[in-house]
C-alpha cells in the first residue's frame, strides 16, 4: 500500500494513479487472497528473499502436487529467459510443461492458479495451443484465444445455485443481486477469484476495478460443503465446460465490479455505494 494512504481512500483511484507494491503489499487478509494465502505467504517469502527462491518454492510445489499441462506434460517453472527465442509461450508450456516465469506480481499470481484451480488452467492451455497448431501465432489471436486470454487475465467464478441471482447478474440488476439479494451470498451465491491479471490490479483496490464473471451453476448442496471440496468442483465443472464448449466468446461472461461483492469491502455495507453508475453501470444489451 502508497505510504499515507488508507484502501478506502484508494477505492475509486485506478491502479495507474497510485504506485503499484510489489510482494510485500499482498494483504492476505482480503477476500480475494484468502483462498490462497496458505501456500502464497510461503511463495511470498520466497519471492521477497530472491527469484531463484521463488522458483525453487514453485518447483518444490510441482513436484508434489505432480500437476500436468494442457498436453499431459509434468508442470514445472523456468525462468523467463530460458523460453526459447521465437518460441510461443502456451505452446512451450504444452509442449515442455514448463512455465516461464518472471520475478513479478502478474507471473506470481498466474503460478498460483495452477494450483488453486489446475483443471482449469489446464483446460485453458490445452485450448490455447490447439488454437496456435491451426492458426500459427500471429497479430491476432481470434476469437476463441481472445476470449481464453480474457478468461485467464481477469475471470471471476460465480458459483450460484439460485437462477434469479444469475439473472441478475447477467442483466445487470445490482440491486437485486447486490442489496436485496445480499443476504443470498454465501448461502446461494459466492466468487471466487480466478484473473491473475485482476489479482494484480487489486493489490491496490479502486472502486470500477471489474472482473469477468463466468457463471457456474452448482447445486443447492455445494453450499453446505468445505471450500477444498468447493473449489474441487469448480475446477472440474469449469475445466470440462472450457475443454467441451467449442464456440467460446466474450459474450458468455458478466462485468462484475469486484468491490460490489458483499462481504468483500466495508464501503458497500452502505446502499448508496451501488448508485454510481460510472461503476454499476445498466446493461448495453441482451445476454
Amino acid at each position: 500500500m502508497a505510504p499515507g494512504l488508507s484502501l478506502p481512500a484508494l477505492s475509486s483511484m485506478p491502479v495507474s494513479e497510485v504506485q503499484r507494491p510489489g510482494f510485500a503489499g499482498i494483504d492476505w487478509s482480503m477476500p480475494w487472497f484468502a483462498q490462497f494465502a496458505g501456500r502464497g505467504e510461503r511463495w511470498q517469502q520466497a519471492a521477497l528473499t530472491s527469484y531463484a527462491a521463488l522458483l525453487t518454492e514453485m518447483n518444490a510445489d510441482a513436484a508434489l502436487m505432480g500437476q500436468t499441462t494442457g498436453r499431459g506434460e509434468r508442470l514445472a517453472f523456468i525462468a523467463q529467459d530460458d523460453l526459447p527465442p521465437g518460441a510461443a509461450y502456451e505452446a512451450h508450456i504444452s509442449a515442455t510443461g514448463c512455465v516461464p516465469t518472471r520475478h513479478n506480481l502478474h507471473d506470481f499470481f498466474n503460478a498460483s492458479m495452477w494450483f488453486a484451480f489446475p483443471r482449469i488452467k489446464a483446460a485453458l492451455n490445452a485450448r490455447q495451443s490447439a488454437a496456435i497448431d491451426v492458426l500459427g501465432v500471429g497479430p491476432t489471436r481470434g476469437g476463441v484465444r481472445d476470449t481464453l486470454t480474457l478468461f485467464d487475465e481477469n475471470a471471476l467464478l460465480f458459483a450460484c445455485a439460485d437462477p434469479v441471482l444469475s439473472d441478475a447478474l447477467r442483466s445487470f440488476d445490482w440491486q437485486t443481486l447486490l442489496v436485496g439479494g445480499r443476504d443470498a451470498w454465501g448461502a446461494s451465491c459466492e466468487v471466487r477469484c480466478f484473473g491473475h491479471a485482476l489479482l494484480e490490479k487489486l493489490i491496490v483496490p479502486f472502486k470500477a476495478c471489474t472482473g469477468h464473471a463466468w457463471i457456474v451453476d452448482v447445486p443447492p448442496e455445494y453450499f453446505a460443503w468445505d471450500a477444498i471440496a468447493r473449489n474441487a468442483w469448480l475446477d472440474a465443472s469449469v475445466g470440462a465446460a472450457l475443454m467441451n464448449t467449442e464456440a467460446l466468446t466474450s459474450r458468455m461472461f458478466a462485468p462484475l465490479p469486484v468491490l460490489g461483492i458483499p462481504g468483500w469491502w466495508s464501503e458497500n455495507e452502505a446502499p448508496a455505494f451501488y448508485d454510481d453508475a460510472s461503476v454499476f453501470r445498466s446493461g448495453r444489451r441482451t445476454r
